[in-house]
């Protein structure tokens, strides 16, 4: 009885022990089950509490994409409210290289079975894919009509990676016509985005989206007016990504309207009068430093570059040895030859080096040690006084000025009309060209006995030779200065920039630099002398007639050198070897509302080619009157004198045929080139032709409100227009040789 008590003793000790181990277990696990909520607790809380923006951010972005809105891009007009670049809508198809599932060229050639796609359409993607990562999307069709999109659109399923997008396209109606000046727009290249990291956050935010940005010309110097402000629309999509419903939407304001200082049709008159020569023109107002055509000859079409140029074109621009690319107005650099006298006289005033009525006698050549620096001509000229220095063009006069002044007093004389630097034009790109001192060769050069400066090379200097070379931008805006009695701008070809939304316009005003202190009767001394040029100079022929009075100078400027002892024969040179043609002119007389300068190169003497462009565009801009088309083709071939015909009223002329939005620029190139820019004048087109430049014909536009504008309804079967298109309402240089030959 006792074991058997024991023994339920023993028992019921080990089923409490049981159940003590029992608790303990369910203690550590109700521990253990605590934590675990706490831990979820303290998860959900940081979850719900301490991470809520951040995570309904994210999620919200998940479920929210945010679509950039490009900005329709700003127009460009001209001071009459001529549209001289807008945009179109159109369809492309693009291609993105990492949502490939096949071979690339596969894809491409089996795409070409549903659209056309033609050799240039490949290389040009070729090309864009060099400036392109793989995840973005590059065009390889542009302008697919819409039986192209319904094609693709059908068979969208066979070709992953491959999509639709509706762009907006640049469009320069009138083609070739004011290229270097309008620039063009192209592809945000590598080197692009790269600079682009370095702006604000505000400023990259304003381009998403955007894949062109301005490449030359106003198109880059005012990109940040003419892009506008990229909008966004917030579309809820689904877990696979597909857009369900647009939640918000804050709309793209459109870039500003530029309107330029220059006159159209006046610019399309000076690039008809050149012809197929090479050149450049460019004419400014002295009284604000607007600047009122603005030409480089030859150019080219912006609309090339629209959608990425094919590289067929590409290469014929630039292997052309005619060098269409270069705006000779803005970088191309040449001896102003005796375009150049006038500044040497008046520095001579300054300086107290001559007098006015000081005689030196031109027995047809100048000594320098051993060496003779030749005159033009066979004979002299006899006793000359700086008046008859300037109507006759004397080199011995300037080659003695030119000694007696030293290479640093010339230097510091002719900078303050702003040769040897930029003049602060409103273009990117301005070359500065060389204004030669002792200083300057030794920073030029890199040879100490090239260092050096020789008295020698001084002599040439005063008649625009030797290593003086400017462009037609620097003499322009010195002829400006000088014939204004000292009243310096910086150069404006943008007169002023209007909101499209508030219509605020904002005028763009001409940086006025301090002033020269020229004394008006030294002034006066020179416009006398380039007045007698015109009388009885070396341009009488070509001014012969003229209903107002003008001044000007003649200049021949060597492109190479000759040796001392031969003499210059044009018939024995190449092209490329001649001298070049340039005139420098101004007018009124008295009050200048102009004043220009301009190069024919290779063209011989300044008064055979350049001084009859200047002589038409002076009449254009002071009487109202366009040449005939006679006299326009005697002009063309260097034979002009004084203009042919009485002329036609400018307000008659209509405006040059514009090309059609989205037509080709390389289908419409030989039409274009063959195509006249003048044409009969008749009542239609008086009456649509807007007002000229400035003069008393056809008075400039005022300061106030600028001209009505309105739209021309476009005909896409045509690829010209008649009708005047009208602002819309919103919703090389040439080598210098040290030689010193020069000629009037």
């Amino acid at each position: 009885m006792k074991r058997s008590g024991l023994g339920a003793m023993t028992e019921l000790r080990n089923v409490e022990q049981e159940i003590d181990q029992f608790r303990v277990r369910l203690i550590v696990a109700a521990l253990v089950v605590l934590c675990c909520f706490g831990l979820l607790l303290a998860r959900l809380f940081t979850l719900q509490v301490i991470k809520f923006d951040e995570l309904t951010t994210q999620a919200e972005n998940n479920r929210i994409a945010v679509v950039p809105i490009v900005p329709n891009r700003g127009l460009i007009v001209d001071r009459n409210g001529v549209v001289l670049a807008d945009n179109y809508s159109a369809y492309t198809l693009e291609i993105t290289r990492s949502q490939l599932e096949d071979d690339l060229e596969q894809v491409i050639d089996q795409l070409g079975e549903v659209i056309e796609i033609q050799s240039r359409d490949r290389r040009r993607f070729k090309r864009l894919m060099g400036d392109s990562k793989s995840f973005e999307s590059i065009p390889i069709r542009t302008k697919l009509s819409d039986e192209e999109v319904a094609r693709f659109t059908a068979q969208r399923y066979r070709f992953p990676g491959v999509e639709i997008k509706a762009r907006l396209f640049r469009n320069y109606p009138y083609g070739e016509l004011g290229g270097h000046v309008l620039g063009y727009i192209g592809r945000i290249n590598q080197r692009e985005k790269d600079d682009m990291a370095d702006w604000s956050d505000e400023d990259q935010a304003n381009y998403r989206g955007t894949d062109v940005i301005g490449k030359l010309g106003i198109e880059q110097s005012y990109e940040r007016d003419l892009h506008g402000t990229t909008g966004f629309e917030e579309v809820e999509t689904s877990a696979g990504g597909h857009p369900v419903r647009r939640l918000r939407s804050e709309p793209a304001t459109p870039g500003n309207t530029v309107r330029l200082s220059i006159d159209i049709k006046l610019q399309a008159l000076i690039e008809e009068l050149f012809g197929t020569r090479r050149g450049a023109l460019v004419a400014i107002d002295p009284r604000n430093g607007e600047v009122l055509a603005f030409v480089s000859k030859p150019g080219f079409d912006p609309n090339l570059f629209v959608g990425g140029i094919d590289q067929d074109s590409w290469k014929e621009l630039n292997e052309s040895l005619d060098k269409p690319m270069l705006n000779r107005a803005l970088r191309g650099t040449y001896p102003p030859g005796s375009t150049y006298k006038p500044f040497m006289a008046m520095a001579a005033l300054v300086t107290g080096k001559r007098t006015a009525g000081q005689v030196i006698y031109d027995n047809g050549f100048f000594m320098f040690g051993n060496h003779r620096f030749r005159s033009h001509g066979d004979g002299g000229l006899g006793a000359v006084d700086m008046t008859r220095s300037i109507v006759q063009s004397s080199n011995v006069y300037y080659y003695g000025l030119a000694n007696d002044m030293g290479v640093d007093l010339i230097h510091d004389q002719m900078d303050l009309y702003s040769f040897g630097r930029k003049t602060g034009i409103d273009l990117e790109g301005e070359s500065t060209g060389d204004l030669p001192s002792t200083e300057w060769k030794r920073n030029k050069y890199k040879r100490p006995e090239q260092k050096r400066w020789y008295a020698g090379e001084t002599i040439s200097l005063g008649i625009g030779q030797g290593y003086n070379n400017f462009t037609m931008t620097q003499l322009a805006s010195a002829m400006a200065t000088l014939v204004s009695g000292g009243q310096r701008f910086e150069p404006r070809v943008v007169r002023e920039i209007e909101n499209v939304v508030t219509r605020e316009r904002r005028t763009v005003s001409s940086h006025a630099v301090s002033p020269l202190d020229l004394k008006p009767e030294h002034v006066a001394v020179i416009r006398r002398a380039m007045h007698g040029v015109t009388q009885t100079g070396t341009s009488t022929r070509v001014f012969a007639g003229a209903p107002y009075q003008s001044g000007g100078k003649t200049g021949t400027a060597q492109a190479v050198g000759i040796r001392q002892n031969e003499k210059y024969n044009a018939s024995k040179l190449a092209d490329y070897q001649r001298d070049h043609s340039l005139y420098t002119a101004f007018a009124p007389l008295d009050e200048p509302r102009i004043a220009l300068a301009v190069i024919v190169e290779n063209a011989g003497f300044g008064a055979e080619a350049a001084a009859p462009i200047a002589r038409r565009v002076l009449d254009y801009v002071i009487s109202g009157v366009y040449p005939t088309p006679e006299d326009i083709a005697i002009v063309q071939k260097g034979h002009g004198s004084a203009p042919i015909g009485a002329g036609l009223p400018v307000a008659s002329v209509p405006l040059p045929p514009t090309r059609a939005a989205g037509v080709d620029a390389e289908s419409t190139a030989a039409s274009a080139a063959a195509s006249a820019l003048v044409f009969p004048a008749s009542a239609a087109s008086a009456a649509s032709a807007p007002a000229s430049a400035p003069g008393p014909a056809a008075p400039p536009t005022p300061a106030g409100p600028a001209p009505a504008v309105t739209t021309a309804p476009t005909a896409p079967t045509r690829p010209f227009r008649w009708v005047p298109r009208r602002m819309p309402d919103p919703v090389p240089p040439a080598p210098v040789a040290g030689a010193s030959r020069s000629t009037p």
